[in-house]
């Protein structure tokens, strides 16, 4: 845990895998956050979480606490936050090995306060973590992000790519993405974080179908030099422009990155 854990009153508890407006109804009401990770494709993983909330996060791995009881569970928060007077979680919240408790039966285990937050819809959709990620899967960023409430977000090392794009397509960054769940394969309009400052983007996840057919993410900053990069970039993805084509030679290939590049400007300019 960490320095907070004798001060913290308060805390909301669940896997908050992608932060998203669901989850904000939780964590606006208490103090701290504690994280039952899993180990699978996430929508933020592990502590980056904390790019989407000022509150403390304490975290349980859950390959470590699924063989306790739901009272074990209890036990070992309230060790592990004495000061504990308050938890906050949602409506279909379980916990305890093979989920044998629930939200109700929280109240019954716990000596404070049980809030139980009711279900969050956005446009009639039930918001879950695993319907965020089936947007994704089908290339429906619009969705995906009203219901974050922010635009995905990918973060990755600047690698090599194949040399092509410099010399015969466009320049373009190659990034090395590591334990997120992509979205559909695909060109993006997108916003490219470089050390620090955001600039408009087109972006292409998938395999290089019409050159080497190797897979890749690499985003090509708009109307401007941005010179080399190195270290880590994040993208932010906004809609999908197409999916995943392939062309029979480079002038086709190009011929289609030039139309990308423009529906992308048209997108990001009346987003």
């Amino acid at each position: 845990m960490s320095e907070y854990t004798n001060t913290i009153t308060s805390v909301a508890i669940g896997s908050f895998d992608g932060l998203h407006v669901a989850h904000r109804e939780l964590i606006d009401q208490a103090e701290g956050v504690v994280v039952i990770e899993r180990g699978r494709g996430y929508l933020t993983p592990g502590f980056k979480r904390s790019w989407y909330t000022d509150k403390p996060l304490f975290f349980y791995r859950f390959e470590k606490i699924q063989g306790w009881s739901a009272a074990e569970f209890v036990a070992h928060l309230r060790e592990d936050l004495p000061r504990l007077r308050r938890i906050v979680v949602g409506y279909d919240f379980g916990f305890g090995q093979g989920r044998e408790g629930d939200a109700a039966h929280l109240r019954g285990l716990f000596d404070g306060e049980v809030v139980i937050v009711d279900e969050v819809r956005v446009d009639g959709v039930s918001v879950h973590s695993r319907v965020i990620r089936d947007y994704l899967a089908s290339g429906d960023l619009v969705m995906a992000n009203r219901l974050l409430g922010r635009e995905y977000l990918l973060d990755g090392e600047v690698i090599a790519g194949q040399g092509l794009g410099g010399r015969e397509l466009v320049p373009t960054l190659n990034l090395s993405i590591r334990h997120y769940q992509l979205p559909a394969e695909g060109v993006y309009a997108t916003r490219t974080q470089i050390a620090g400052e955001w600039y408009p983007s087109v972006s292409f996840l998938g395999h290089r179908v019409s050159t080497d057919g190797t897979f890749a993410v690499e985003s090509h900053v708009l109307d401007r030099e941005i010179g080399a990069v190195r270290g880590d970039v994040r993208i932010a993805f906004i809609k999908r422009l197409r999916g995943n084509q392939k062309f029979g030679s480079l002038a086709a290939l190009r011929e289609a990155i030039e139309k990308d590049i423009q529906h992308a400007k048209e997108v990001i300019r009346d987003r």
